[in-house]
């Protein structure tokens, strides 16, 4: 645990070096403009902003993890987390799982079904990674405390690839999860009747087809992430049940990186904030879109303002959805209206607060080691197992 003057210290620093590198990639695009974002393969991460954390397919620290490529035309990527909970043996060891599955045989007393987290990592779409050091430890937390099987996006970011490619990411990978699910599905059957595509069944992802249980699925993203994590919601609620046997039964949106140009009366009061003020706000999002001006009508944007009219699916349809603001975030107001307006039309849409913390609190550096990071994950996970639990075989809450 740390102090309270040490984690806004740490926010503080933070601010700054995010707000150099802002600075940084405006200066470059203003001097060598992009290239198109359908021509773009992307990137993923950024090294010099953020140390990576290697995968390692052994359970270190109770939780095995590995990397996919998912996308053969984009640099789109996966990491995929799995808490030891999911398998257990004789012994009590858990293997080295490498790529594959465990060997058949009396040793493994349980393969266990465990719930699916689709998350979406922070950044203000320009910066953070799916293997960055603090978003490997924030998804091993989540992994071992909700005892699901983790998918942490690596969405391309900008100004490499600018709107909508890190929101057409987050429905490549909800397609990827529906089709692997069904292609486990297929498999199991068509090995049985001995008729079957061998190389299709040969291309699911043995860790997810013998441990994920897609019809309890979770959207879960961090600043920018919420805004790609309630994208693919509003995606979901449209397809319907084209996504059998996925099935999104609840999404948690963490201090959402909603925006506007007219701002609300609050945001006068934090043009000095701890993380993101509002020059740091409109860099992002101007490297985010791809047109000259598009930030000036930014209320009318649907990457921005949830609640823009004309939106594909009406509200009342959307999964239950938990949000999470900081007291000393320029973007609390905004997340506030979209959940007030999720409630309105009888969504279970909850809203917690947390005192004297900033935007990506509990997701950033440091600052996963304060009491209130710890709590709110521990709040967010009492919440979720509403929906993820299985009468008789987990607690439900």
């Amino acid at each position: 645990m740390i102090s309270s003057l040490v984690a806004n210290l740490s926010a503080i620093a933070a601010k700054y070096q995010h707000k150099r590198l802002l600075q940084t990639l405006t200066h470059q695009q203003q001097q060598n403009p992009p290239a198109p974002p359908s021509n773009a393969f992307g990137i993923t991460s950024r090294p010099s902003s953020h140390l990576p954390a290697g995968s390692n397919p052994s359970f270190v620290n109770g939780v095995a993890t590995k990397d996919l490529h998912i996308d053969p035309l984009s640099s789109l990527s996966i990491r995929i987390f799995l808490p030891d909970t999911a398998v257990s043996s004789e012994s009590g060891i858990c293997p080295r799982y490498s790529g594959y599955l465990p060997p058949p045989g009396k040793q493994w007393l349980r393969l266990r079904k465990l719930p699916v987290v689709l998350q979406f990592h922070g950044g203000g779409f320009v910066s953070g990674s799916n293997e960055s050091v603090e978003n490997d430890l924030f998804c091993r937390r989540v992994a071992k405390a909700w005892d699901s099987l983790v998918i942490a996006v690596g969405y391309r970011l900008a100004p490499e690839s600018k709107y909508p490619a890190a929101f057409e990411d987050g429905v490549k990978v909800l397609n990827w999860l529906v089709k692997q699910s069904n292609l486990g599905v297929y498999g199991r059957l068509g090995i049985k009747s001995g008729n079957y595509d061998s190389f299709g069944v040969s291309m699911v992802e043995p860790w997810l087809a013998a441990h994920g249980d897609p019809s309890r699925c979770v959207l879960l993203g961090a600043s920018s992430g919420a805004n790609v994590a309630n994208y693919v919601a509003e995606k979901a609620v449209g397809e319907g049940n084209l996504l059998n046997p996925v099935k999104i039964v609840a999404q948690v949106l963490m201090y959402p990186f909603f925006m506007g140009t007219t701002p609300p009366n609050s945001e006068a009061n934090y043009t000095t904030s701890y993380f993101y003020d509002k020059s740091m706000c409109k860099m992002a999002w101007k490297l985010f879109l791809p047109e000259v001006g598009e930030f000036d009508n930014l209320d009318h944007h649907p990457a921005a303002n949830p609640l823009v009219p004309g939106k594909h699916s009406p509200l009342k349809h959307m999964p239950p959805t938990l949000t999470i603001i900081a007291e000393h975030d320029l973007m609390r107001e905004r997340a506030i209206a979209y959940s007030e307006e999720l409630r309105r039309v009888n969504v279970d849409a909850p809203l917690l607060e947390y005192k004297n913390v900033s935007h990506e609190f509990a997701t950033l550096g440091v600052l996963l080691k304060t009491p209130q990071a710890q709590a709110c994950l521990e709040d967010i996970g009492i919440w979720v197992k509403k929906y993820i639990s299985v009468r008789g075989n987990e607690l439900s809450y």
